[in-house]
């Protein structure tokens, strides 16, 4: 099946030719056929959505105001195993919680239901999201899609690879230091990372809390502006999310693309630069002027993340004792291990104030970049990784390796602004490559309108792993 929108989608359910039972037919025979190869998911609840497929179907039939009452109808869509879902098993991808069943879904899984999504599964993903290469899963590894040899990117490995290979129309993941955008840009998908504070936190398990954003993987950038619509907004049970209006973008306004020198310095594998260079070109033909920024505090970025981010670690990590539920900490795998003695370390007494304090207030500063930055210029392009998908072991063994591979995302969680993936092209191994549009906060209308500009003049979008 090529490529489907929600918009045809919703034009092929209004016109009879589909059914959401079909769809989520559809959906299974490609998770039957792939999964076992690509290690996607780690539950199916086959019954689950046939049951909400019959309902939509109903409601479709009877309903005149259907589509605009539910604005996903008829949407499967799959969820990163973080997230909360009542009555299926929900992991974190750690032996940990290997037979954990929620009795409450999540707030942005209530969201999607009530809006008429169908759940069809919870997604692979390193184990509590630690990692950049869906390579730390308790259940076993995950494998791109586009050469399964290499890696589909991290944390919300799993969603990646179900929207990729049309296992799911769309997909649910988190991102706390890059763990959306980078597995979309590994393969060839947008992906958004909100603004901090933009959607609820409530029911997905915690990594780092200061960090964590709720967002999503879909083929466009107008699909992607629709799931935000449905998963934005306050929730009494989250006091980190702010009330916020989103106005329509103004399309009359000369729009400014910052160009940050300290994204393109040495690193940077060249076909990455050539590939958001070229982006960079589309938007100047299109009349938005380019405009060189500094970033100064770019560089210390990865060095703070790794400071704040174990730390927030070590204590969300803390309530998994085996005693009210789960199994015990002896379950807890290498790289879980790992972060809770870096984060224990830099909170003991004696070194607090010479790592993580000082590490927010370079925080602080990396926020004030931006800040100044945004205030002449309304967006900022810059590359997801410095390189393409790497093989599957390349990294592994070598922590620090893994952990620069989230050099270019980590700073717009430091400083909890919304960042935007969108396929921009394909390396010489045929392996995906995208860019990222950066924003200040609660600015996603502008990302989403240049995305959408982006995606009118390219098909990069469009083309499928075979």
């Amino acid at each position: 099946m090529p490529i489907l929108t929600i918009t045809e989608l919703h034009e092929k359910l209004k016109a009879g030719t589909v059914t959401c039972v079909q769809m989520v037919e559809h959906y299974l025979s490609r998770i039957k056929a792939q999964n076992e190869s690509l290690n996607a998911f780690i539950t199916i609840s086959e019954e689950y959505a046939y049951e909400k497929a019959k309902a939509y179907d109903r409601i479709i039939a009877d309903n005149p105001n259907a589509f605009s009452e539910f604005p996903l109808i008829g949407v499967v869509v799959s969820i990163k195993d973080l997230y909360l879902t009542r009555g299926i098993r929900t992991t974190a991808a750690s032996n940990v919680l290997s037979d954990f069943i929620p009795q409450y879904s999540a707030t942005v899984v209530q969201r999607l239901e009530h809006a008429g999504a169908i759940v069809i599964g919870k997604t692979n993903c390193d184990a509590w999201a630690h990692g950049a290469s869906g390579e730390n899963s308790d259940f076993g590894a995950s494998r791109n899609p586009w050469n399964t040899e290499y890696v589909p990117g991290g944390s919300s490995s799993g969603s990646a690879i179900a929207v990729a290979s049309d296992m799911s129309l769309v997909a649910m993941g988190t991102d706390t230091g890059g763990s959306i955008r980078q597995p979309a840009s590994f393969t060839n998908l947008v992906g958004l990372k909100p603004t901090y504070g933009a959607v609820p936190r409530y029911g997905v398990i915690a990594m780092a809390s200061s960090l964590d954003s709720m967002g999503h993987f879909t083929h466009t950038v107008e699909d992607s502006e629709t799931l935000f619509s449905v998963t934005r907004g306050i929730d009494e049970r989250d006091s980190t999310v702010k009330n916020v209006t989103y106005e329509p973008f103004d399309t009359s306004k000369t729009i400014k693309i910052g160009i940050p020198k300290e994204y393109f310095s040495e690193g940077l594998d060249p076909e990455v630069e050539k590939v958001v260079r070229a982006a960079a070109e589309v938007f100047k033909k299109m009349g938005i002027e380019l405009v060189d920024i500094s970033l100064p505090h770019t560089k210390y970025a990865i060095s703070v993340y790794y400071i704040v981010q174990p730390a927030e670690v070590s204590s969300n990590l803390g309530r998994y004792d085996g005693v009210r539920y789960g199994n015990g900490r002896e379950c807890f795998g290498a790289e879980a291990k790992r972060r809770i003695m870096l984060g224990t370390y830099v909170l003991s007494s004696g070194y607090y104030d010479a790592y993580y304090g000082k590490a927010m207030k370079v925080r602080s500063r990396i926020i004030t970049d931006f800040k100044e930055a945004f205030s002449s210029v309304d967006a900022i392009l810059a590359p997801v990784s410095p390189t393409t998908a790497f093989k599957l072991g390349q990294k592994a063994n070598d922590p620090l390796q893994m952990y620069l591979a989230d050099i270019y995302t980590v700073a717009a969680n430091l400083a909890g602004i919304p960042g935007l993936a969108i396929p921009g092209g394909f390396a010489s191994n045929g392996l995906p490559i995208g860019f990222q549009l950066l924003g200040n906060h609660f600015s996603e209308s502008i990302l989403f309108e240049l995305g959408k500009r982006y995606q009118k003049v390219t098909d990069w979008h469009t083309k499928q792993p075979k």
